[in-house]
């Protein structure tokens, strides 16, 4: 099976956001985080440097690997 290019990883979904700048797009960011965790009934986690995410699944690849995505 071949890995994934990106992986869940242990880094703080609200330290990346804290680290925006801008304060609108940290407001934003905070609503966003809410109205997703809230729609998906999952926890965000980060998925690499700079992605975050909500939930994973499993599929196939067309070369009828597993992938977890």
């Amino acid at each position: 099976m071949n890995e994934p290019k990106m992986k869940e990883t242990d880094k703080s979904v609200i330290e990346f956001i804290e680290s925006v700048e801008n304060e609108k797009k940290k407001a934003d960011a905070y609503q966003l985080l809410d109205i997703f965790e809230e729609v998906t009934g999952y926890e965000a986690k980060m998925w690499g440097p700079s992605i975050i995410g909500f939930g994973s699944y499993l599929s196939f690849s067309i070369f009828y690997e597993l992938v977890n995505i």
